[in-house]
């Protein structure tokens, strides 16, 4: 990062992906935030124009405030890359890797994490039969958010029908009962563990709504649960080959022990929005949303 006295940081947000709202949102808490703490900060949607638009603003550093495809998927961070300019948050290959959920399963496995069994399967086979005993899951392979997920509880008459959210392979996950809980990575350091309640399935509202859902942070648990959602989150950070700040996601059947905490997915560029978990976990860390954003900011990079 430049050594001027207020170094000109621009924050991408918005983009094409279906968690274009989240990501304004992120992007302006984080803006705001960044002001406050005496950078020069411009705020860019990002359209197709944005590699022209980056060169023209010439920044210190761009803050990926993406979320979803094309901003957390290796994409813009290979546009980056190219261009020359630092940029926070994971690179290509980590960034690529997290969102493919089944290929990071693969890095999970071979280094001896749990994670839920699950395949890849065309939609078309998927709405004709069950490929797996019910309760399981239905869900892109490659979105976040919550985003295009459905259900197959187990009184269900047959497969599901599927809508045209989803495109024409998806993954098929067997669904594994309990608590959802979940742990930030901070460079080398799990900062806790939250624990989300619902009234209902953690979906994209309840993520991104007020109310939607409650934190319990740091989560109220067995010490050996909390120890492996920490020691689980800084091996899934890396194992992806991850940067800069990360969050993992766990599910926790407690009538199992520690046989039944499974790892779900790692999420490259958690939101920052004010409902947002990594925040809250940032905080009872003793680090406010502004150093947070500093950090992330001062940690940013690029390999050319």
């Amino acid at each position: 990062m430049s050594s001027r006295t207020n170094p000109k940081v621009v924050v991408l947000m918005g983009g094409p992906s279906f968690e274009r709202e989240v990501s304004l949102s992120s992007g302006r808490e984080c803006a705001a935030a960044l002001r406050g703490e005496s950078f020069e900060v411009v705020e860019l949607d990002a359209g197709a124009d944005v590699a022209q638009r980056l060169s023209d603003l010439a920044p210190d550093v761009v803050f990926n405030a993406l979320h979803g495809r094309w901003g957390e998927d290796g994409c813009v961070q290979g546009l980056l890359e190219w261009i020359g300019l630092a940029y926070t948050h994971s690179g290509v290959l980590a960034s690529a890797l997290a969102m493919d959920k089944h290929k990071s399963k693969a890095a999970y496995r071979s280094a001896g994490l749990p994670v839920v069994e699950s395949m890849i399967a065309a939609k078309s086979d998927v709405m004709a039969d069950h490929l797996m005993p019910p309760p399981y899951v239905v869900k892109p392979n490659n979105e976040g958010s919550s985003c295009g997920i459905y259900f197959v509880h187990e009184a269900a008459n047959g497969p599901p029908k599927l809508g045209d959210d989803l495109p024409l392979e998806v993954m098929v996950e067997h669904y594994v009962k309990g608590r959802e809980l979940t742990t930030t990575v901070m460079g080398d350091r799990a900062l806790g563990v939250t624990e989300i309640l619902t009234d209902g399935w953690y979906d994209y509202d309840a993520k991104y709504s007020v109310g939607g859902s409650r934190h319990e942070v740091p989560a109220a648990l067995p010490a050996k649960i909390t120890e492996a959602c920490l020691d689980y989150a800084l091996r899934a950070h890396d194992v992806l080959g991850c940067r800069g700040v990360s969050r993992t996601d766990f599910r926790w059947d407690d009538s199992q022990g520690l046989e039944g905490l499974v790892l779900l997915e790692t999420n490259t560029q958690p939101g920052m929005t004010p409902t947002s978990l990594s925040p809250e976990q940032a905080q009872v860390q003793g680090i406010s949303f502004g150093a947070l954003c500093r950090w992330i900011v001062e940690d940013a990079s690029c390999q050319r």
